[in-house]
């Protein structure tokens, strides 16, 4: 495989898994993180160009602070024996990586044609192999709404947003864990193609 820094982009799909064993110390500038970001919004499809997506980046101790809040709310949230074995560790694994990008959608923009058309999923596949071709680790996280009206008032968020996803992302600080996949006959099937 190559290094991070010349990952192909089929090295970087194939890479691409959820890392949860992540640590803050990264080698990629935030300024080149922000450029992925803007890429990834500015180029990923939207249905009928609606442009509804919306995300928030937060690096450093912003980072810490989403996850102390996400730890303070399920705490509050859930059964003291779900919240010490399964809730406490990841939060805490999150919380020692580097940053998060919160994935929103603003319903705004999606007003008039959502009664004719129903929405797209939503393409963040994209935006995790861009990240991993830069050598770092990511993880999908859905702790809202738990966390929506605090991360609303502690950045300015409009509460107009629907929030999606936190994705984590930090470097790789533990094994790449193996991808289990179904077998390729049960998920490719084609039909008019030439056997050999």
């Amino acid at each position: 495989m190559s290094s991070p820094e010349t990952l192909t982009l089929l090295e970087a799909i194939k890479n691409r898994r959820s890392l949860h064993t992540l640590s803050d110390d990264i080698k990629v500038s935030d300024s080149r993180i922000e450029e992925i970001l803007r890429d990834a919004v500015l180029y990923a499809p939207s249905p009928f160009n609606s442009q509804s997506a919306r995300v928030v980046l937060l690096v450093k101790d912003e980072h810490k602070k989403f996850w102390d809040m996400a730890f303070e709310v399920a705490k509050a949230a859930v059964a003291p024996p779900v919240f010490a074995a399964a809730y406490e560790p990841r939060i805490k694994l999150f919380r020692a990586a580097y940053g998060s990008i919160l994935f929103y959608d603003d319903p705004a923009t999606l007003h008039e044609m959502a009664e004719k058309r129903p929405m797209l999923k939503d393409h963040l596949p994209q935006l995790w192999t861009m990240l991993t071709a830069e050598g770092l680790g990511c993880n999908l996280q859905h702790y809202n709404p738990m966390v929506d009206a605090r991360a609303s008032q502690q950045w300015n968020i409009p509460a107009t947003w629907s929030l999606k996803a936190q994705m984590v992302f930090g470097t790789p600080a533990g094994p790449l864990m193996q991808k289990n996949s179904e077998p390729l006959e049960k998920r490719i099937f084609t039909h008019g193609t030439t056997k050999e």
